[in-house]
């Protein structure tokens, strides 16, 4: 439990700096927007292709481990669509639903990565890239479309697809796949240099993740806080783990897994939502509440699965 606690922990200290970063009088609101702007076209890509390109699947039971991660994804994802009538009733407005939406089916692939890490090695590292590999690209392209669909504008198919075709992570993760699957070299120092890249992406993705963030909307969390915590830290991790065994995964495996479904939204989820009109008040304030709730649910996951 303790290694779960040390790998969330540091991440809500950085959202808090953020936080008080943005309040202190040292940096204008462009310089905040430029950031912004960085993460999302450079810093992130650059950190999927790191991550995904040179991912080792080869001792793996690949097949099993992709579909129910994409399987776990699927079935998440429907269920948020289906909800959208009845939080309408609610008087929830468009743009909020897609903070839900998104802090809902998201994970934060990069804190599972670093959980794996210390939890087992190179081996689960390589279970949590396998899921990244298999769920990345559609979980990109359906939280695009959901962001079109429901801007508070009139929708335009061919504005959709320009999103959906363009979005810099999407392209970075299939790029990434193609080198991967086809074995395609990178030259050593490109890849340092993109490595270099990735590794600002993470750290600054977490300052404007606490920049976003309105402390009264993360101490008093609002029933629309609490539904996508509760679909994500609760519900994601049970799907995850009823599909792994009925898919026959076990051991190791079956804990990264799970462990992986357990993690708090994606911090490049609020970027999205910043370029593309979705509500990135609410999702800061979900994804800071996930992240401090999941300091006590990582763990009780882990011993679901009998990993502690």
């Amino acid at each position: 439990m303790l290694i779960i606690f040390e790998s969330v922990l540091p991440i809500f200290l950085v959202i808090a700096f953020g936080a008080v970063l943005k309040r202190v009088p040292l940096f204008s609101e462009a310089f905040w927007s430029g950031l912004n702007q960085l993460g999302y076209y450079v810093l992130f890509p650059a950190l999927l292709v790191t991550t995904l390109a040179r991912a080792d699947f080869s001792s793996l039971d690949a097949g099993r481990i992709g579909w129910v991660a994409l399987l776990a994804v699927a079935a998440i994802t429907a269920l948020s669509i289906a909800l959208w009538p009845i939080l309408k009733r609610t008087g929830l407005s468009r743009p909020a639903f897609t903070s839900v939406f998104q802090t809902t089916t998201r994970w934060n692939a990069f804190v599972a990565l670093a959980i794996a890490d210390k939890f087992a090695g190179l081996e689960g590292m390589a279970v949590i890239s396998l899921m990244m590999t298999a769920t990345i690209v559609p979980l990109n392209i359906i939280n695009v479309l959901v962001l079109v669909l429901f801007s508070e504008g009139k929708t335009n198919i061919m504005v959709m697809v320009r999103n959906v075709v363009t979005n810099p992570l999407i392209i970075a993760a299939l790029v990434s796949i193609i080198i991967n699957v086809l074995g395609i070299p990178i030259y050593d120092p490109l890849y340092a240099g993109l490595d270099l890249m990735a590794r600002a992406a993470l750290g600054m993705g977490l300052l404007l993740v606490g920049a976003g963030l309105v402390i009264s909307d993360a101490l008093k969390p609002k029933p629309m806080v609490l539904l996508p915590t509760a679909l994500k830290l609760i519900l994601f991790p049970l799907v995850t783990y009823a599909l792994a065994t009925a898919f026959g995964i076990t051991g190791m495996a079956l804990t990264v897994m799970v462990l992986g479904a357990s993690v708090p939204t994606a911090m490049n989820g609020y970027v999205l939502a910043r370029q593309l009109g979705g509500d990135a008040r609410l999702y800061s304030a979900v994804v800071t509440v996930q992240t401090v709730v999941s300091i006590i649910t990582l763990p009780i996951a882990l011993l679901l699965v009998g990993g502690g």
